[in-house]
């Protein structure tokens, strides 16, 4: 298999953490994925600045899939897109790219979306992609969850960067989250790699994947991602009808779980869950 210098490739399975100041062992591993094109970034960034004079601003948009569904894991991707690609949707920055029919994940069809996934991976300058297991979002809550996959995706995204492409400590960060909130950064830890806090501006954008093209991006990477896991959940466990459902609360799904019991795969901190466990307890089920 050859190696493409050029590219970057992040693979971290992450088990410990510092969480608000404490040292916390994960119930179940979160895998980051992604990689970076080196030379498009130091290329672009660098060429930015030698024609404004100026210190070019490192954009990132960050997304999540899989917030409500009872089944599996959350998924959260960030996204650098091209300087000229990175813009409010409105602005139709993406015209005549390959990215040109990009927009809110949810407002595509799946199969525009999954024609969209490689060709993100494709022309982003660097991406990252984290599955956050069903153990952890029973273990810390489904929103810190997500704030944690969001935090992680930032941190993991912004440290290859600042190891491995030049001058990166001269670089204003724009973060721009899907959603009403941003997670706590471990602003510690990034100035060690050259990144001070008064360099990071975290934004949150409520609806920001159906306004920004980098959102709109990642949106597509956490989306298509975690799709790919149900379908490969599906394979190990026809009898629920995964695919058709992808682990949301329908009708045909909560029938499978009164049937089949609860998979290791289900969220039982959720309500049905977590009653369908207690009612197979009652009868004298086991899982």
């Amino acid at each position: 298999m050859s190696i493409n210098p050029q590219v970057l490739p992040i693979d971290t399975c992450i088990e410990h953490i510092n969480i608000n100041g404490q040292y916390t062992s994960l119930a179940a591993p979160i895998k980051l994925t992604g990689q970076l094109y080196l030379p498009k970034l130091t290329a672009e960034y660098l060429s930015i600045a030698a024609q404004t004079k100026s210190l070019p601003t490192l954009q990132i948009g960050i997304d999540e899939a899989g917030r409500g569904p009872l089944l599996g894991s959350v998924h959260v991707a960030a996204a650098i897109l091209p300087d000229i690609w990175s813009d409010l949707i409105e602005n139709q920055p993406l015209r005549d790219t390959p990215l040109s029919i990009l927009t809110d994940s949810k407002k595509l069809s799946e199969k525009k979306r999954d024609t969209l996934y490689p060709l993100v991976q494709q022309y982003a300058l660097g991406y990252i992609i984290a599955d956050i297991p069903a153990a952890i979002i029973d273990q810390l809550n489904i929103l810190q969850a997500t704030m944690l996959g969001m935090r992680l995706c930032t941190e993991g995204l912004l440290e290859a960067v600042a190891s491995n492409v030049a001058d990166v400590q001269t670089r204003q960060v724009e973060v721009l989250f899907d959603g009403n909130r941003c997670p706590e950064l471990d602003y510690a830890k990034l100035a060690e790699f050259g990144l001070p806090s008064s360099a990071i501006d975290c934004q949150a954008w409520v609806k920001g994947d159906a306004r920004h093209t980098s959102i709109a991006a990642a949106s597509v990477l956490a989306k298509v991602s975690r799709d790919q896991t149900m379908y490969a959940l599906d394979s190990k466990h026809p009898e629920y009808s995964i695919t058709k459902h992808k682990g949301y609360p329908t009708k045909a799904h909560l029938q499978a779980i009164e049937t089949h019991g609860v998979l290791s795969e289900h969220r039982r901190s959720f309500g049905p869950i977590s009653r369908a466990l207690a009612s197979r307890a009652l009868s004298g089920f086991t899982e």
